[in-house]
Parts: structure tokens; C-alpha cells; sequence
């Protein structure tokens, strides 16, 4: 990938923007794996604008498990801020308060009619797969095309039983694939910010609108969550943990802290279980090779104490399975909060469904909600361990 960095320099009592280009190669092995996911930076709020797909195709010879599409897009649901992000998040953590919401929501980089949408050109009676990616920080989205039906037939990477439907909800950081059929001869018609454009359409025609949900329509988000299934065939079967090691109870909220510096001496924190989280100097899985001591307690709780700081872990043995409940407790606003395990991939127990549940990587835990999740935790790296940091690794 091709990344930019700026670095302010002194120069004369001024100050001098220099960019630098570089290239930057990551190695790694794809075991299982095929579908759509995405990359991101992880440096504070760099995410809203270092982010891309990665669309990972079947071996050669193997067919996906729904109709062959005539053509694959990419649509990536992102945000734009009229200011540098990074201020703004420094901003919040300085006033203690909550980040400003972007300015505008953006389809593959556009932002709508004012300053240009984007526009996906289609032919009558074809069959696009749209992979969707939500790029966006904190909202969840709704995502929808006058007009036209949907049909779901991929999660976090993962087939699912194909279900339709006329709108989707994605998650931050979830993908979600789905089948669009053109069934109209000839048309311009609305995604929100972006127009489904059929060829040999007259730039006269009136585009086609859509409305979309209300910001609370809870009984359509549900539905939707609702209506996700594995395809647990032969072929993709789906490995649920019967007997579970680890049963635990995670609740996910909004807390107030002191702070001498901040707006009314507080600022709003996110906390697990009632623990926030302690940003260590040195990173966990350094301190942990290393064996360096008073890094992190490995004390943290699996039900909710009262409330505490720390830079704790949680630790699992090799091979052990896992249940999860995770609860929105709201303590000062219901929020979603998109919960996201690296490396591993879980199953979705939707009304503790145990024979068809749907795989994951990323789920959104509902404003005032809860959500249950197992999984096995068989991803420490090869040999059982966690590898050396390899020797090319770049030093922060």
C-alpha cells in the first residue's frame, strides 16, 4: 500500500510540510479464508481516512455457493470532517467531552449531490455482487437502493443462507455482501448519497428516490440481524462449542472519570465490565514476550465488579471454548459499541440459536442491549505460542 505522511519541521521560525512516500509490504497466510474485510490504520482516529478493502477470491476451480455474479463492486460507507481528524478526536480527550460527529457521510469517497456522488454504472438483467464495507467510526448505517431488492449472502467473510431484503444494517468495521438483480430496463435511482445508474439512461431522467429508516427503527435492524444464518453445509459447516470452559459476562459503557484539565473536572470514558482501559507505554504482546513485569494484570474480571482503571488481560488457555454475553448497560446513554476479535472468528448466538448460527468477526452489541457470542480460542500463532516479533518489524 502507498501511504502519505506529513511531518511539521521548524525551519527559520517557520514551519515547513515535507511528505514523504514509502512502501510498505505485509507478508501473511490466508488459511481458510475468502470474502471481503478491510484494512485500517489503528493510531487514534487515522482510521477515518487510512482505510481500503481487501477482497480475498476463491481458490481457482471453486464456485461461490450462490449464482455467479456479472460483475463485483466494492462500496465503501465512510465520513468526512471539514477538520483534520486527528484534531478533532485530540480536541474531545483535551475537553473530556464527546468527539464531534463528521460532517458528512461519503460513498466510495463522495459525499452526495452537492459535491459530486458516486455512480455505478449497471446493464438490465444482470446480477452485481456489492461488497460493503462500513468505514465509519462510530455509527452503525443503513444501507439500501430505491427500487431494488438485496439479497445477503456474505458476513465478515463468512457465505450465509441467502436471505432478501431491501435494506441492510452494518456495523462499524463489519462487510457485508450482497446480490443486486437490475430489473429495470432503464432508471437512475438513489442509495442515499449515490446514484445505481442504468446504461442508455437519458440525463434528463428524474432519479428515483429512496427514504431511509429512522436513525431508532430498531424493530428493522433487528429483523435484519435476525434473518443472518449460516450455511452450515457439508462444505461450511458451522462449529459451534457445545461444551464451554469460559462463560463470561462482559458489559459495555459509557463512564465518567475524573479530570483536574477537563469541562465540569470529568471526562466520558469507555469502559468494560466497568474497567477502562490504562494506556501502557509498552505494548501487551511486547510486555508479555518479553516477560516484562507491571505492564498489565492478567486479573480481569469475567463478570462486572464495580467500577475501576487498569491495564488488565483476561487469559485463556490454548484450544479452550468461550461464551460471551455482552450487555449494554447505558449508564449515561445507550450506544452501540461494535465489538471486533483479531484473529478469531465467532459465532453470533441470535436467541441462543445452536444449530445454525451465523460466523463473525464484528458485531455491533445494541443500544440497551445484549448480544452472545462462543467461540474457540485457537489463534495464538503457530506451535500453540505467540511468535518473536518478526525482525523487519518497524520500531514506533
Amino acid at each position: 500500500m502507498l501511504l502519505l505522511a506529513a511531518c511539521l519541521l521548524p525551519l527559520s521560525g517557520e514551519a515547513m510540510v515535507r511528505y514523504y512516500k514509502f512502501n510498505v509490504v505485509y507478508n501473511f497466510t490466508l488459511t481458510g479464508q475468502r470474502g471481503t474485510l478491510w484494512w485500517h490504520a489503528h493510531i487514534l482516529w487515522l482510521r477515518a481516512t487510512v482505510h481500503g478493502a481487501l477482497v480475498i477470491l476463491p481458490k481457482l476451480g471453486v464456485p461461490y455457493p450462490f449464482p455467479k455474479p456479472n460483475r463485483e463492486q466494492v462500496i465503501i460507507l465512510s465520513e468526512w470532517w471539514k477538520s483534520d481528524t486527528e484534531a478533532v478526536i485530540n480536541e474531545a480527550l483535551k475537553s473530556g467531552l464527546a468527539p464531534n460527529v463528521s460532517d458528512a457521510h461519503t460513498i466510495n469517497g463522495h459525499p452526495g449531490p452537492i459535491q459530486g456522488w458516486f455512480k455505478l454504472d449497471v446493464q438490465p438483467g444482470n446480477t452485481y455482487l456489492l461488497r460493503i464495507i462500513n468505514a465509519a467510526l462510530n455509527e452503525e448505517l443503513f444501507f439500501k437502493i430505491a427500487g431494488h431488492e438485496l439479497t445477503v449472502v456474505e458476513v465478515d467473510a463468512v457465505y450465509t443462507k441467502p436471505f432478501k431484503t431491501d435494506t441492510i444494517l452494518i456495523a462499524p468495521g463489519q462487510t457485508t455482501n450482497v446480490l443486486l438483480t437490475t430489473k429495470h430496463e432503464t432508471g437512475k435511482y438513489l442509495t442515499a448519497t449515490a446514484t445505481l445508474h442504468y446504461l442508455g439512461t437519458l440525463g434528463s431522467t428524474i432519479t428515483t428516490l429512496t427514504s431511509m429508516p429512522p436513525r431508532n427503527a430498531t424493530p428493522l435492524a433487528t429483523t435484519f440481524t435476525d434473518s443472518l444464518r449460516s450455511l452450515n453445509s457439508e462444505k461450511y459447516p458451522a462449529r459451534v462449542p457445545l461444551r464451554i470452559d469460559h462463560n463470561l459476562l462482559f458489559t459495555v459503557s459509557l463512564s465518567v472519570n475524573p479530570c483536574a484539565t477537563c469541562v465540569n473536572n470529568s471526562r466520558v470514558v469507555a469502559d468494560i465490565n466497568n474497567v477502562t482501559f490504562v494506556m501502557p507505554k509498552i505494548s501487551l504482546l511486547q510486555a508479555h514476550f518479553l516477560k516484562i513485569k507491571g505492564v498489565f494484570t492478567d486479573d480481569f474480571p469475567g463478570n462486572p465488579p464495580v467500577t475501576m482503571k487498569g491495564t488488565r488481560v483476561y487469559r485463556l488457555a490454548y484450544n479452550s471454548t468461550v461464551q460471551l454475553v455482552l450487555q449494554d448497560t447505558g449508564m449515561i446513554t445507550p450506544e452501540n459499541h461494535p465489538i471486533h476479535l483479531h484473529g478469531i472468528f465467532f459465532l453470533l448466538l441470535l436467541k441462543f440459536n445452536l444449530g445454525d448460527p451465523v460466523e463473525k468477526n464484528t458485531v455491533g452489541v445494541p443500544a440497551g442491549g445484549w448480544t452472545a457470542i462462543r467461540f474457540r480460542a485457537d489463534n495464538p500463532g503457530p506451535n500453540e505460542s505467540l511468535l518473536p516479533p518478526p525482525s523487519d518489524l518497524p520500531k514506533c
